[in-house]
């Protein structure tokens, strides 16, 4: 598997169902100045697919606060996408969420970000992206293990505490937390501090 962080995440342009039901195209490197979680799941009509989407929808908001784009892709065309979208939660769709859902017919983004299982569906990957395009974390989950939304939120809290204050973020930090200088002194004070 190839790790992307701290490289150029890979661009594509490629059709997507948009939150008011249009279909657009999009273009990953359009989204610069914004962070963006790109997230990939295996496909629509499935099983633990449908929670993530949801429970990446509940905090749309939160995110935005937080400058983040959320796109989710799947193997599907748009027209599966719109056709989920169109389908009641209770019948096993989706109903009406707040970003897109890229199209990855022909699997193209998916090998781009080598999360291609068997040349099939994506395995559940999930890449933050900087506001420069960088990748700055990855994870990749197998078909049946669903995402902590939660999680995602935290590393993105973490990567913009970083950036705005120039220092590290511990294990476990969350927002709010004491951070680490990036000296041994630094280490040890915070480690002193903590050590239980």
């Amino acid at each position: 598997m190839s790790v992307l962080v701290t490289k150029q995440a890979p661009d594509f342009t490629a059709q997507a169902v948009m939150p008011d039901n249009s279909m657009a195209e999009v273009t990953l490197s359009s989204y610069r100045g914004k962070y963006v979680v790109l997230f990939f799941y295996p496909l629509d009509f499935t099983f633990v697919c449908p929670s993530e989407i949801l429970a990446f929808n509940r905090e749309v908001k939160t995110f935005a606060k937080k400058n983040t784009v959320l796109l989710g892709v799947s193997v599907d065309s748009q027209f599966s996408h719109f056709a989920w979208r169109q389908t009641a939660v209770n019948k096993g769709g989706i109903g009406e969420i707040g970003f897109p859902l890229v199209a990855d017919l022909d699997k193209t983004i998916a090998r781009a970000y080598d999360v291609l299982l068997n040349d099939a569906v994506a395995l559940r990957g999930l890449f933050l992206i900087d506001t420069h395009g960088v990748v700055r974390h990855q994870v990749v989950n197998d078909l049946p293990i669903g995402r902590n939304v939660a999680e995602a939120i935290r590393t993105l809290d973490a990567l913009q505490f970083t950036e705005e204050h120039g220092e590290v973020c511990p294990a476990n930090w969350k927002e709010g937390d004491e951070a680490m200088k990036p000296t041994a002194a630094g280490v040890a004070s915070y480690l002193a501090k903590h050590a239980k």
